[in-house]
């Protein structure tokens, strides 16, 4: 209970989820008949893992991706699809998150790389600037849905029998069905905004699509290779980072070999902020299996719900609170050791379980008071938080309907994981 005080009251005051964790964990040790050393060997033992360095290379991926100029390519390539349709620059918004989602499997990233394009070009088209941000940091979402993704690598790293590609598979429908949602939206509620424009020629198509063929190879390159079996997901990370800078270099040729120092810095930074939180959080998991927290946790469950279904809506309503204050990727190191093998017990599927787990703290991402997702869109915006709050409550209110229809269609899910044998 004093480390569970502590990481509440330091997350409260706003330390970051690493050292709050960890100095909950430190507090607890010397209760123990334990050296406070061990903290640090169980640190380095959870991040002592090849699997891990899919996260790394991943970002380091998303980086050169960025840096080659590819975002304009995606963008011109959306737009020659829907750019035509009443709200197009809308669609066009939301359906580039798609493409760029198998670029960097991350929602700030593609906050970040399609919101300093899409807010004043939608606003310079008549677009409110509040909605145009909201829009851009509703459909990032997407991102970490359709794969490559780090979160669901991340996933299978804390869980125990949970394939990679499975659930890559899996998250493809979800990522669709939240594209469809939202472009419905849009398309009813704002076609005002601006006018319609002329459907492009079928040449001038495919000319976005040969500009666009590199982006849009390279998603299909790394799931195909993890499917079939030719590579690890760690392998095709790395594969991938190549692939990038090649691409950049040699194709492109957009990419500077002097920008590489600065992009290798940057995507270190990035990698490691997700790292020291592995590392703290598999030292925290540790204590907590001795001490037989999750054990506890989970008889007490049990025995208060027996239906699958009702503890899929407890956890749906837990994780949608615990996101409004955690980044989804800390909420799911802290409370994925507890709340899977209470769902394994119950018989609920693991792949079905996971993307659940995983879309519904993606949404964290973007809801007031803490997600990271406003914030970036906000900073390029500069509209104020409560602006693009407001605009994005009906938006999150189309990823809420996305929620309960995977949530309670568990073959939305897991028909593709199915269909190619996982």
């Amino acid at each position: 209970m004093l480390g569970f005080g502590i990481l509440l009251v330091l997350l409260f005051i706003g330390s970051p989820i690493a050292f709050a964790i960890l100095l909950g964990v430190v507090s607890h040790i010397y209760t123990l008949p334990f050296n406070v050393s061990l903290v640090a060997q169980r640190i380095f033992s959870g991040l002592d893992s090849f699997s891990i360095l899919a996260i790394p290379l991943f970002v380091l991926a998303g980086e050169l991706m960025n840096e080659s100029g590819i975002t304009g390519r995606i963008i011109n390539f959306a737009n020659a699809l829907v750019g035509h349709m009443k709200a197009g620059l809308a669609h066009v918004n939301i359906w580039a998150s798609v493409i760029f989602a198998g670029l960097s499997g991350s929602a700030v990233a593609d906050t970040s790389a399609l919101g300093r394009v899409f807010i004043p070009t939608m606003e310079k088209e008549g677009y409110p600037r509040a909605f145009a941000a909201a829009l851009t940091a509703a459909s990032s979402v997407i991102g970490p849905m359709i794969p490559p993704s780090i979160p669901v690598i991340i996933y299978a790293l804390i869980t125990t029998g949970v394939s990679v590609p499975a659930l890559f598979l899996a998250g493809v429908a979800p990522g669709l069905l939240l594209a469809v949602g939202l472009s419905v939206y849009v398309y009813v509620f704002a076609g005002h905004y601006a006018p319609l424009k002329a459907k492009l020629s079928m040449k001038e198509r495919w000319k976005a699509f040969v500009e666009a063929w590199i982006p849009l190879f390279m998603p299909i390159f790394i799931v195909g290779s993890i499917l079939t079996g030719i590579v690890t997901p760690t392998e095709a990370a790395a594969f991938a980072a190549a692939y990038a800078l090649l691409a950049g270099i040699f194709i492109l040729k957009s990419l500077k070999i002097s920008s590489l120092p600065r992009i290798f810095i940057r995507a270190m930074r990035d990698s490691s902020v997700i790292l020291i939180v592995i590392g703290v959080v598999a030292a925290a998991n540790w204590l907590l299996t001795f001490s037989r927290v999750p054990q506890t946790v989970s008889q007490m469950v049990l025995e208060q719900v027996s239906s699958p279904w009702m503890f899929l809506i407890l956890v749906n309503v837990i994780l949608l609170v615990v996101g409004l204050f955690l980044e989804g990727i800390a909420a799911m190191l802290i409370l994925l050791p507890i709340l899977h093998p209470i769902a394994m017990s119950l018989g609920i599927d693991p792949v079905h379980f996971g993307i659940v787990v995983i879309f519904n703290l993606m949404i964290g991402l973007v809801t007031p008071p803490m997600g990271i997702c406003l914030f970036v869109s906000n900073s390029i915006a500069n509209v104020g938080i409560a602006a693009i709050s407001r605009q994005i409550m009906p938006l999150f209110l189309v990823e809420l309907a996305v929620l309960i229809l995977i949530t309670f269609v568990p073959s939305t899910v897991t028909f593709l994981p199915t269909l190619f044998g996982y």
